[in-house]
């Protein structure tokens, strides 16, 4: 179910993807409230579901963990059982950190952090071919990120429901 939200709670989950540490304050004097009602508008939007947790972002360079690899992963199978398997697996697996179910050619997109590709090499070995119902596995070395994990367009889907 869609959330509706208005041009406030927009702004408010703008500035909290932009930084979570503001306080109150400084959040509701950057939306032109006080900090009481800017304080239950939050609580709203956690109650709803809209917040689902606060977070931090982290350098993965920094951390060793600079190779980022998408894989195209097919299964054998499309029986339940197999399924959840596989989707408990990845769930489980730390180096994969994005899964998505899709159409075409792949059943499955992953997108795994290691340090290196003598580390994605490893992770194939170790774990993405011994994943339940794997049968192919297709790997693209990213180059270069030029975009990942920014916020979420807040404004333009308040804006389109508007309408």
């Amino acid at each position: 179910m869609t959330l509706a939200i208005d041009r406030i709670d927009a702004q408010l989950l703008a500035e909290l993807q932009r930084d979570a540490r503001q306080t109150v304050q400084q959040l509701a004097d950057k939306v032109g409230l006080s900090s009481t009602p800017c304080w239950k508008r939050i609580k709203a939007l956690e109650e709803a579901g809209a917040i689902r947790a606060y977070t931090v972002a982290l350098d993965r360079a920094r951390l060793g963990l600079a190779q980022c690899v998408i894989a195209e992963v097919n299964l054998a199978r499309h029986e339940e059982a197999v399924v959840q398997q596989f989707e408990q697996a990845v769930a489980d697996c730390p180096q994969i950190t994005g899964c998505w179910a899709t159409t075409g050619n792949a059943d499955y997109i992953l997108q795994v952090l290691v340090p290196d590709v003598a580390g994605y090499e490893q992770f194939l070995h170790r774990t993405a071919f011994k994943l339940p119902g794997v049968t192919h596995v297709r790997s693209s070395v990213v180059l270069k990120e030029v975009k990942a994990g920014g916020p979420l367009p807040i404004e333009a889907a308040a804006t389109s429901r508007r309408r």
